[in-house]
């Protein structure tokens, strides 16, 4: 007698490293259009109250324009207007199959459409590896999909709007509240530590030298990442994006990458230190410091 098949549960599948590295892909899609569309949503809302509050009609160049949303308009190509239809909106296949161009107008697609996916896919696939097949995983994928939008428009804009760190700092104080992360105390204090530390750094730079070293973005994305990863693990943050962001500044400028009045923004290197620590482990960081 052959023996019964054991049925699959679907949670696991979709919890294991091939079911999140898929929805990673998806969810990387839709970061896409966070990082494209958000900075253009901010300055429209600046440019409509700073209207109302001088007593202004809404600017020319927003009168009639669609309203725009993370939702609405669908996406379409920037060159030419063509809608993009669902199969040219196949996480990376689509990019592939269409050679990095618009089928209609074949204007390049940036190679940052199927970067973003593939890493968010990427990352949610070792965030399955590393926790398991447990819905607490959930939360970190949330953890790191928010990392990756910051990174991607701070990167162009030098912007850490609010409406994305401040959400990802309070998860982070839940998610420990829920006893899915670190000890509250951790988390609470690591969150006070990360804002207080670089708080304290703009403050100084600012008395000594006059000029604005970082922007308040920053403040809150340490604090973020201290109130997931603990207050512990702030130093050997702050000190790799450091020496990471340094390394990429001295490039750009060598390269041309670094025009005058612009600075390299702080936040992708943050997120992605706070990606090592998440993946190498607290233990493993303290080990390559040599702390005890």
């Amino acid at each position: 007698m052959l023996p019964q098949a054991v049925p699959l549960d679907p949670l696991l599948l979709w919890l294991s490293p091939i079911g999140l590295g898929l929805i990673g892909l998806c969810v990387g899609s839709f970061l896409n259009v966070v990082i494209h569309r958000m900075p253009l949503m901010m300055e429209r809302t600046w440019k409509l109250e700073g209207a109302e509050l001088l007593g202004l009609p809404p600017p020319a160049e927003l009168a009639g324009v669609a309203p725009l949303s993370l939702l609405q308009p669908r996406s379409h190509c920037p060159s030419c207007g063509h809608g993009i239809r669902w199969f040219e909106n196949i996480p990376l296949l689509s990019w592939l199959w269409l050679r990095g161009r618009c089928s209609a107008c074949r204007a390049p697609i940036g190679l940052r459409y199927p970067l973003v996916e593939l890493s968010t896919g990427l990352l949610f696939a070792l965030l399955a590896w590393r926790l398991g097949p447990h819905p607490v995983v959930l939360a970190w994928c949330g953890f790191v999909a928010l990392l990756v939008a910051l990174s991607g428009i701070d990167w162009d804009t030098t912007l850490l709007p609010d409406s994305l760190t401040l959400p990802l700092l309070w998860g982070g104080l839940v998610a420990s509240a829920l006893g899915w992360t670190l000890p509250l105390e951790t988390a609470v204090w690591g969150a006070v530590a990360g804002y207080l530390s670089l708080w304290s750094v703009y403050w100084l730079f600012k008395l000594a030298t006059g000029k604005e070293g970082m922007g308040a973005g920053d403040f809150k994305l340490l604090a973020a990442l201290g109130a997931w990863l603990g207050w512990q693990m702030l130093l050997p943050i702050v000190l790799a994006a450091s020496l990471i962001g340094a390394v990429v500044g001295i490039a750009l400028k060598f390269s041309g990458g670094l025009h005058e009045g612009r600075y390299v923004p702080f936040g992708p290197f943050l997120a992605g230190a706070g990606l090592v620590v998440l993946f190498a482990g607290s233990e493993r960081v303290t080990g390559w410091l040599g702390w005890t």
